[in-house]
């Protein structure tokens, strides 16, 4: 058996594959979080007690009595601190967290913007990287700060919990801001600013490598023989693409959940200083192009919520594929944007809009601002030599076909649909298949575990074509107002 877990933000989820790779079970349990105006905390612990039982309810549940290996995905950047014995000495720091926003002003006096992109690979110092968090730590916490002796990631820290052994998985360590993807080493700089020693962060080692076994007494508790592998897998935008074979420079993942992300390898010559985040990848020595966009799935079901209450997205899509050809256009930064702009000023806006028009002439819009988003990613991807053929769509956009046409259409790509919509708790178990040495590669593994179930084909519209360069000017007259004083 190989097992692919997925540490979540909101659930965890284990799924248990069998030796041909077919899918045996799989299971999931809520995370509990303590919030406070900004703060936003959970234990470590308990988090990882509730793995070890989900593990184990899923593992007797199916009369499942040895696993191979347990590969390991999830969240990046959630803070762990640990004492002297390796115990947490507070809650750990969620990646939504946000008390740490003047301590990331205070980076950013210190370290030119270029300065960051060119260690971290990143487009910004925000509240979610580590970095700033410890820095908020010896500001308003020094009993804690000062008694840490090992900062960990959420996800390394879990396979401490079940190994005894610390370490850094790289793809991970590149969600710190201390970490310097190109040379593979801890930003020495960014340590001596936030007042952290090189000993106080674990080993550096590649994603997707086998860490240990897993402990006796958890073997125990789980019920599974003794010889577990563990495995520290990797990110979950990465293992989603290797859970829908995006495994090779010239595809895209995308995921429109919440957040709208993209995230494709880059080929032999990485692209520096585009514009475009950065992030050191799933294969030794790669690195994968990653802008997110934060009004993502997360703009229609702001206007489902506030504007149609009562519908479901079923319906939203029946009918506003009746509304096509419409001049409606809206700009989908509700909560400002990320990539391609980094605008944490802009706004939503609809614009267009007439006495005919209605609720759902504007969800049609909706839908195609966003896929405005996604094209103006792609294009700059391309215009920075980065190799885009076709788009692999997952997430709860995925289950639209509207939507997944308009991708199309707009962006001129392929999209296609894989079989398996959890492509990030299927991606660890091949992770876990792979090291095991069941598949030579992910791309054998891909071409035995992997199919499609449907693909858009583009279809260019002169309207559409003319409705994106509106959109773009709209984008610029917006934020010429957004300057008014």
């Amino acid at each position: 058996m190989y097992v692919g877990v997925d540490l979540g933000s909101t659930n965890i989820k284990v799924a248990i594959y069998d030796g041909d790779m077919k899918l045996v079970d799989r299971q999931s349990v809520p995370v509990k979080y303590y919030t406070e105006g900004g703060v936003v905390e959970f234990d470590a612990e308990k988090y990882c007690e509730l793995l070890v039982e989900l593990l184990g309810d899923t593992a007797r549940k199916n009369n499942v009595k040895e696993i191979k290996e347990i590969a390991f995905t999830g969240q990046a950047e959630s803070l762990i601190c640990l004492d002297k014995s390796g115990k947490p000495l507070m809650n750990a720091i969620s990646w939504m967290d946000e008390r740490s926003v003047a301590e990331c002003e205070t980076l950013s006096n210190k370290f030119p913007h270029e300065v960051c992109e060119e260690k971290t690979g990143q487009m910004a110092v925000l509240p979610t990287w580590p970095a700033t968090k410890i820095l908020w730590l010896k500001n308003n916490r020094n009993e804690i700060y000062s008694a840490v002796v090992t900062y960990m990631m959420l996800k390394d820290y879990v396979v401490y919990y079940l190994t005894g052994k610390k370490t850094a998985d790289m793809s991970i360590a590149t969600f710190s801001f201390y970490f310097d993807i190109y040379n593979k080493c801890y930003w020495k700089e960014m340590l001596e600013a936030i007042g952290v020693d090189e000993s106080q962060l674990p080993p550096l080692v590649e994603p997707c490598s086998t860490i240990g076994e897993l402990k006796p007494e958890i073997c125990e508790s789980i019920g599974v023989k003794s010889g577990t592998r563990i495995n520290n897998g990797t990110l979950d935008h990465f293992t989603g693409m290797i859970g829908t074979g995006n495994t090779e420079p010239g595809s895209i993942t995308l995921s429109t959940g919440t957040v709208m992300a993209l995230a494709t390898l880059c080929g032999e010559t990485v692209p520096k200083n585009t514009g475009i985040a950065v992030h050191y990848g799933f294969k030794k020595n790669s690195y994968i192009l990653l802008p997110v966009a934060e009004s993502g799935g997360v703009s229609l079901e702001w206007f489902r919520r506030s504007c149609i209450k009562g519908a479901d997205f079923k319906s939203i899509d029946e009918n506003a594929a009746l509304r096509q050809g419409n001049e409606v256009i809206f700009l989908p930064y509700i909560v400002g944007t990320n990539a391609p702009e980094f605008d944490t000023e802009a706004t939503g806006v609809f614009w267009g809009i007439r006495q005919e028009n209605d609720e759902y002439d504007m969800a049609l819009a909706i839908m195609e601002g966003v896929s405005f988003v996604l094209r103006k990613n792609c294009e700059q991807m391309s215009d920075n030599g980065v190799k885009v053929e076709s788009i692999i769509a997952t997430g709860g956009g995925a289950k639209s076909s509207l939507w997944c046409q308009l991708q199309a259409d707009i962006t001129g790509l392929p999209v296609r649909i894989p079989a398996e919509s959890e492509a990030a708790c299927l991606g660890a178990a091949i992770i876990a298949a792979v090291a095991s040495g069941k598949y030579a590669s992910y791309e054998e593994a891909g071409k035995d575990c992997l199919s499609f179930v449907k693909e858009y084909t583009p279809c260019k519209k002169d309207y559409q074509e003319k409705k994106y360069k509106r959109f773009c000017a709209l984008y610029d007259a917006a934020l010429k107002i957004n300057d008014i004083k």
